[in-house]
């Protein structure tokens, strides 16, 4: 399991796009179900996204968890799946290699919106 967290000014709507762009790079990804919810003001978005790993010959999912309030942006970031071991966890390169896409798409938008 990786995990990459962040707090980020700007739009719910606008750090999903930044990540379902990373998302869509990968041939294989896909969205396989999505949440949203808004109470007093705070707005809360789940994504579970899912890909073939072709480094490790398997499939890795990805969750995002975004919440917004008062243009202030937390992003959690959690992949699971990819071991190929009963009792270990073992060749983790999948996941990291789903976040990475990830952590670089949040990181480029921190530049360009200069924080």
């Amino acid at each position: 399991m990786a995990k990459y967290e962040a707090t980020l000014r700007g739009t719910c709507e606008r750090i999903l796009s930044v990540v379902e762009g990373a998302v869509e790079g990968s041939i294989s990804a896909s969205c396989e179900d999505a949440s949203d919810y808004t109470v007093v003001g705070v707005k809360c978005a789940v994504r579970v996204y899912e890909r073939y790993s072709w480094s490790g010959g398997n499939r890795v999912s990805l969750n995002v968890t975004v919440v917004e309030h008062d243009g202030e942006v937390f992003l959690s970031a959690i992949t699971s799946g990819g071991s190929q071991a009963t009792f270990f966890k073992v060749n983790t390169f999948g996941e990291e290699a789903f976040l990475d896409e990830i952590v670089n798409a949040v990181e480029a938008y921190k530049s360009q919106t200069g924080q």
